[in-house]
C-alpha cells in the first residue's frame, strides 16, 4: 500500500464515514511527500491499452474520460511522470479545459483477465503538439502521429492497487481468439484421428 494515497484520501469527512459504519477510522501516519512507481507499476502500466482519467471542472463536477491505443501508449517517462498523445476527438475538450484551471487528475487502470486494478493521482499539465514536434515523435505511434493535437504530462503523487473483489474477468477479441486457438487446433487434430479411425474400420464418416 502506497501510504500517500490514504494519506490525500482519507480526509475528515471519510473518516467520520468510516467511524459511523465501523466504529473505528484509519490512521495515517508518516506518508512521504509523494509515492513512486515501482517496476511493478511500470510493468503493469506499459501493458494496459486503455485507462479511465478522472478531472474536475471549475463548477466542481467530475468528469471522466476513456483513453485507449496501442499497449505502451500511456508511457512511464521515469518513477514520477507519466505520458500519452492525445489525439483528435469530440472537440469538445472537456478534459484539457478542466486541466487548466485544476490539474488534479486521477487515472484508473483496469486489468479485466487478472482481475487487477491501479489507482493513480497526480497533477496533469497538457501541452500543444503543434509546438513540441520532438515529443509527438517519442510519445506517439509513427502511424498516429498526425492526428495528435495535445501532449499531457502527468506528475504521479501517488498510486494504490485494488483488491480483486467483484471485478468481472473480461477479454479482447484477441485475446479470445489467442485462447481459442489452441482449442481449434485440437479439434482439427481429433477430427482428423476419428476420420482416420473410421477410413481403418471401414465404418463410413457420419
Amino acid at each position: 500500500m502506497a501510504m500517500k494515497y490514504l494519506d490525500t484520501m482519507m480526509t475528515e469527512s471519510v473518516l467520520r464515514a468510516q467511524r459511523q459504519y465501523y466504529g473505528h477510522a484509519a490512521n495515517i501516519t508518516d506518508a512521504p511527500e509523494r509515492d513512486t512507481l515501482g517496476e511493478a507499476e511500470a510493468e503493469f502500466i506499459a501493458a494496459r491499452e486503455s485507462f479511465y482519467l478522472g478531472t474536475v471542472s471549475e463548477t466542481g463536477w467530475p468528469y471522466i474520460q476513456h483513453r485507449g491505443g496501442p499497449c505502451g501508449f500511456l508511457r512511464v517517462v521515469n518513477e514520477t511522470t507519466l505520458a500519452f498523445a492525445d489525439y483528435k476527438g469530440n472537440r469538445q475538450l472537456l478534459t484539457t479545459g478542466n486541466v487548466s484551471l485544476n490539474d488534479r487528475v486521477a487515472l484508473f487502470l483496469m486489468d479485466y483477465p487478472n482481475r487487477a486494478r491501479l489507482k493513480i493521482l497526480g497533477h496533469a499539465r497538457v501541452e500543444d503538439a503543434r509546438a513540441h514536434p520532438e515529443l509527438v515523435a517519442q510519445l506517439a505511434d509513427p502511424t498516429m502521429q498526425p492526428a495528435v493535437e495535445r501532449l499531457v504530462f502527468i506528475e504521479v503523487v501517488s498510486f494504490d492497487w485494488n483488491c480483486p473483489k467483484y471485478i468481472t474477468p473480461r477479454y479482447s477479441l484477441e485475446e479470445v481468439e489467442e485462447l481459442a486457438g489452441s482449442l481449434r487446433a485440437r479439434i482439427a487434430e481429433l477430427e482428423s484421428e476419428l476420420r482416420a479411425a473410421r477410413a481403418g474400420s471401414g465404418n463410413p464418416s457420419a
